[in-house]
């Protein structure tokens, strides 16, 4: 290469803008929480989630993933729980002093885990206190999109929610959130209490609605196996500390997750007797 061809490429290279990497959608930054001034419950939680995506976040029960959520929702208050450090942004705007109701009209809603249905109520009457931040809109539309999604819920939209299986008051509550018309929501233990066929059809809707609706997904979540397959990026909590993150196929593939979280262990088969007093040591410890 002459010695003007090697300036020339290199007046090329520095007039190339960087294209800057993507604003995260929703952004978690050092977190703590403490319950009752004395519990620390979060101990410095960061995680980001893209717009357009489902992130998974894993962990034991007593991990954090609860507390997590609810400090993006702002329920901590109702439990005398508080964010004492770090900070949370939605869409570039911080978030962690909103209220739970305006955080709702920015588009961030969360299920929580157990349903939580309005057990005197109705399918449909259930379905429509999703809408309630958005005054008198006219909501027959957004009742028949979550018809679509949920056909079941349609045959039982007339049918007191306290008489419905678990698997139908989940696809509820799911349903209420997407009647406020979110932008991400956020999803607690889906799979709980639901038998594995079940389970599977809700996170097929959670990914219809992702590519769909454009509705990106924040979920905590106890099976792993089943989250890692629909997630596109997870992180795993331990102890109210994130202890490892990456691609969801990523993750599914590590063998540390693989022993510790979705039971397979690439070492020699072991007895009953040497499996009681086998304890690998998890490297992030």
């Amino acid at each position: 290469m002459s010695l003007a061809s090697f300036f020339m490429s290199a007046v090329l290279q520095q007039s190339t803008p960087v294209q800057p990497a993507p604003q995260a959608y929703l952004s978690v930054s050092n977190v703590e929480v403490i319950y009752d001034h004395v519990i620390l419950v979060l101990k410095g939680v960061s995680l980001q989630v893209q717009e357009g995506r489902i992130v998974a976040l894993l962990g034991a029960n007593g991990a954090g993933k609860t507390t997590t959520l609810k400090a993006i929702s702002n329920l901590l208050r109702a439990e005398r729980g508080e964010v004492t450090k770090g900070w949370i942004e939605f869409r570039g705007e911080r978030i962690e002093r909103l209220t739970p109701n305006q955080l709702v009209r920015k588009g961030v809603v969360q299920v929580m885990e157990g349903r939580h249905c309005f057990q005197h109520l109705t399918v449909e009457e259930n379905l429509l206190t999703g809408a309630y931040t958005r005054g008198n809109a006219d909501l027959r539309a957004d009742l028949e999109k979550v018809y679509r999604y949920f056909p079941r819920l349609k045959d039982r939209r007339k049918s007191q929610s306290g008489y419905t299986s678990g698997g139908e008051q989940q696809m509820t509550a799911i349903g209420r959130a997407l009647m406020a018309r979110p932008k991400m929501i956020l999803l607690d233990e889906p799979s709980m209490g639901l038998a594995p066929q079940l389970v599977e059809e809700i996170f097929e809707i959670v990914k219809d609605l992702n590519t769909k609706e454009q509705v990106s997904f924040l979920l905590a979540e106890q099976n792993t196996h089943m989250a890692l397959r629909y997630a596109d990026y997870g992180y795993i909590l331990e102890n109210g500390r994130v202890v490892m993150d990456g691609e969801g196929k990523s993750l599914a593939q590590n063998e540390d997750v693989k022993e510790f979280y979705l039971g397979f262990s690439s070492g020699d088969r072991k007895s009953f007797r040497d499996v009681k007093s086998y304890r690998r040591r998890k490297r992030w410890l």
